[in-house]
């Protein structure tokens, strides 16, 4: 009975995650099928939005298997974070920017390389085939990999660092959980905005590269103001504390004197 006490408040807060993310998520859903993000319809002759295209090639079997490699995915992306986030409670490590960013770039790059795993054991022989004769040398795929995983990592460390900060001024005062739910409520709407500009920009019949850049732009300029926002609020609480601890240490001295004489 004592541990299901002591369970039931972590607990509890991470279903209010949870929760908080699939508000977002629900929002965001329904401000892509308003204006016409999301495709409701069945595929028609024409017109047709390239995700709508890619996705049709997919069977019942094949659709799920993507959707256990797209769960891989999330799982490893959020593990990355939190592990992060973890590391520096331990006092293990400092919240950093750079480290944040090298951080989050290493675990997209990771998260990406186990969805190309999974999607070989996915897609047919002949499916792999009409692909890979559409598709541009091995050397630029590669380089592209890398690009897109650093483009995730700014989102990625903006994360981790969301985390540090939360955990930063719970050491002060107040609960944890109560500021995770905070940050993501704040973070997650930001987040989410700025993803279904990016959705719609690409889930066209014909993409704009401008367009798209300037939606890619500007995740990237979003992703690291959250960062280095969180920053701040670390080294803020950090400062306060440090104060507290050096106030404590010169007082403790008076007390005792003070005690003998």
């Amino acid at each position: 009975m004592t541990d299901i006490k002591k369970m039931a408040k972590p607990f509890g807060w991470l279903f209010a995650l949870a929760l908080i993310i699939a508000i977002i998520g629900r929002i965001g859903l329904g401000i892509s099928g308003a204006t016409g993000v999301l495709a409701f319809d069945y595929i028609s002759a024409s017109d047709v939005a390239i995700l709508d295209v890619i996705c049709s090639i997919l069977t019942g079997s094949a659709f799920v298997a993507f959707l256990f490699a797209a769960g891989l995915v999330l799982c490893v992306s959020t593990a990355g974070a939190v592990l992060y986030g973890a590391l520096y409670a331990r006092g293990d490590i400092k919240a950093n920017p750079a480290t944040a960013f090298l951080a989050g770039w290493a675990t997209a790059l990771v998260a990406i390389i186990c969805l190309v795993v999974l999607a070989l054991g996915i897609l047919s022989a002949v499916q792999m085939g009409s692909m890979s004769s559409k598709l541009p040398s091995m050397p630029v795929i590669i380089l592209g990999v890398i690009i897109f995983a650093a483009f995730l990592g700014t989102l990625l460390g903006a994360a981790a660092m969301v985390v540090c900060a939360c955990v930063a001024k719970a050491r002060r005062k107040g609960s944890l959980g109560a500021k995770l739910a905070i940050a993501l409520t704040i973070c997650g709407l930001v987040v989410m905005v700025l993803t279904v500009g990016t959705f719609a920009s690409l889930n066209t019949t014909a993409i704009n590269l401008p367009i798209l850049g300037a939606w890619f732009v500007a995740d990237i300029i979003m992703n690291l103001a959250i960062l280095f926002t969180a920053r701040g609020f670390v080294q803020k609480a950090e400062t306060v504390s440090l104060d507290k601890d050096t106030q404590a240490k010169t007082t403790q001295p008076k007390t005792t004197a003070q005690s003998v004489a």
